[in-house]
């Protein structure tokens, strides 16, 4: 500040003629420095417009997290997507597109939101706690610029001095929620100021402290919690350990350790299908399974049912019903003669009626491992042209039909490989329908023996499951919280407004009491003129006027009143309220 007046003082003015942009273009503005750079920046970031634009960024910032796929969702996909795109693949890697919600600069658009809005909130928060424990503005010198405006008049034989009609006109606003102060009480013109509708200001307050509540959550949500998927066969149990997901996805700082090692088992699920309705008939309508669950290892068996959009919690997390199928049940023995695999087999939806795609690995059969692919129908139904199709989703009339093969399964290799897909191409087929041998066909019961004494394989029987996403977020119900709050706090910052009003007294030469009174409201409110007649109304009642009547205005009174009362001279109840639109700074040049 004292270099720019210095600069003023050492520049001479401007001779006459001089141009204006001349004058700017030759001004030497003084140089910023650390600090005040600083200032210009944190004032920046701590703006409302700042922090909206941050809003709308972080959510742009989201976009290619659905768009490309995350390496901590599954990190396979993630490297088969580079290899089938090394154009761009390796620079998107670098651009971490692959780990948006952890990139650096997904962090960054998230923690400068998080320092913007509490620069925004906190001193805000300071100012309004003033300005609650502050008294109302003072009374303006001229009531009648405000927005709202009105007069009125208690008759001589009323006997209500000035002082008490000021008092009595304290008493009614406070019981409509005001805070009022009374001046000048036992002066010739005392006057009151009231002030109500801070909650306004505690529900903007609100809003953005939820916010950042929400945000917090959120963080704590990706920090510390995780997610996974299971597929339940009846009668399979669930224990909540690493090993036990099909599919795990952890927080950031995330630790094995935390988690509760409860249990779940699926011991019976039922499907309701539609038998009645013609364009839906066979479609499933409702989902019931039936699980044991326990807290931990010493705690009591308890019997519960988990259904869709109703989930079972246990030890903080919520276990969510999200697919479900057949498993069919198979016997493979290999060519000694020794069981090799046994037991249920995931069949993958793939079409209608729960037409299911099956694959079943055998890496310890000998002397060669085996493998089988193929598709399973609950009720099956064959063309004229010989083609198999499931003709409803009931086990009416299952059937097992598959293709063999025999070779180097890839697994020994440690490489991942999908549980639902069958790689051949370092395999040999051993049936199939374009071979002499054909195809696999199984009934419940039946079995087959492969050719070149393979071994043999038998369909015992048909089992459901169920698919399950488990989810444990420590910060989701305080971000719920947050988020009701946010919502009270904008309802609050909407529907209550700030409002002001200012009555003044006087007593006149021939004995009336001049009242007149102004509100103004802070921002926009359509409900001033309202609050002014439902005021002027009280008043009336309270000093037994007539809130619509005006008194007589005598011809001679031309000139404008220099206090209440003086603009009428007649005997009456009341006066003719005037309302003046008050310009952009009216009211508060006067105060």
């Amino acid at each position: 500040m004292s270099e720019r007046v210095n600069i003023k003082k050492k520049s001479s003015s401007p001779e006459p003629g001089t141009k204006v942009s001349d004058v700017k273009a030759d001004a030497a503005l003084p140089a910023l420095g650390p600090k005040e750079m600083f200032r210009w920046a944190w004032t920046q970031l701590t703006s409302m417009r700042t922090a909206l634009f941050l809003l709308l960024l972080l959510a742009v910032a989201a976009v290619p997290g659905s768009l490309f796929p995350q390496r901590p969702a599954n990190p396979a996909i993630v490297t088969q997507y580079i290899k089938d795109n090394p154009s761009y693949g390796e620079l998107l890697d670098t651009l971490q597109l692959y780990d948006v919600y952890s990139s650096a600069w997904f962090s960054a658009i998230y923690l400068l939101l998080f320092i913007s809005l509490i620069g925004c909130v906190v001193p805000r928060a300071i100012a309004h706690y003033k300005a609650m424990r502050s008294q109302p503005p003072r009374t303006p010198k001229r009531l009648s610029r405000l927005p709202e405006y009105g007069t009125l008049v208690v008759p001589a034989r009323a006997g209500l001095p000035a002082s008490d009609a000021i008092h009595s006109a304290a008493g009614l606003l406070k019981k409509r929620g005001y805070r009022v102060e009374v001046r000048d009480d036992d002066g010739a013109r005392p006057s009151l100021g009231a002030e109500r509708g801070f909650l306004k200001e505690v529900g903007n307050l609100v809003f953005h402290t939820s916010l950042i509540g929400v945000l917090v959550s959120v963080a704590v949500g990706g920090l510390f919690g995780y997610s996974g998927q299971r597929i339940l066969v009846e009668g399979d149990t669930f224990v909540n350990t690493l090993v036990g997901y099909d599919q795990f996805t952890p927080g950031t700082n995330f630790e094995a350790s935390r988690l509760q090692p409860y249990s779940i088992q699926l011991d019976k699920f039922d499907i309701t299908f539609d038998r009645e309705s013609e364009g839906k008939f066979g479609q499933p309508i409702d989902f019931t399974a039936a699980v044991t669950t326990k807290e931990n290892p010493d705690a009591p068996a308890r019997q519960e049912t988990l259904k869709v959009n109703d989930p079972v919690t246990l030890g903080g997390t919520s276990i969510y019903l999200t697919g479900n199928g057949y498993a069919p049940v198979v016997t493979i023995r290999d060519g000694a003669g020794n069981v090799a695999m046994q037991g249920p087999v995931v069949a993958k939806l793939q079409g209608d009626n729960y037409y299911s795609s099956v694959v079943i690995k055998v890496p310890d059969a000998k002397p060669d491992q085996l493998g089988f692919a193929g598709f399973f129908l609950p009720t099956a139904f064959v063309t004229d042209e010989g083609v198999s199709f499931s003709g409803d989703p009931e086990l009416f009339n299952p059937q097992l039909t598959l293709n063999s093969f025999y070779g180097d399964l890839g697994l020994d290799d440690g490489a991942p490989q999908n549980v639902f897909e069958l790689d051949v191409k370092d395999l040999t087929p051993l049936n199939a329908r374009n071979l002499d041998a054909g195809g696999i066909t199984l009934g419940p019961g039946s079995s087959y023996t492969l050719p070149d004494g393979k071994g043999t394989i038998s369909f015992d029987g048909v089992k459901r499951y169920i698919g399950v996403d488990i989810h444990h977020n420590p910060g989701q119900l305080y971000a719920l919280i947050f988020a009701l709050l946010a919502v009270a706090g904008l309802i609050l910052s909407l529907y209550v407004n700030r409002r002001r009003v200012w009555v003044r007294t006087g007593t006149h030469e021939d004995g009336r009491t001049m009242v007149e009174y102004g509100l103004l409201a802070r921002g926009e409110d359509h409900r001033l003129a309202a609050e002014a007649a439902a005021l002027r109304k009280l008043l009336a009642e309270e000093w037994q006027l007539d809130p619509d009547s005006a008194p007589p205005q005598p011809e001679s009174s031309q000139q404008t009143p220099s206090h209440p009362g003086e603009n009428s001279s007649g005997s009456g109840e009341t006066a003719r309220p005037v309302t003046t639109p008050a310009g952009p700074t009216g009211p508060e040049k006067d105060q």
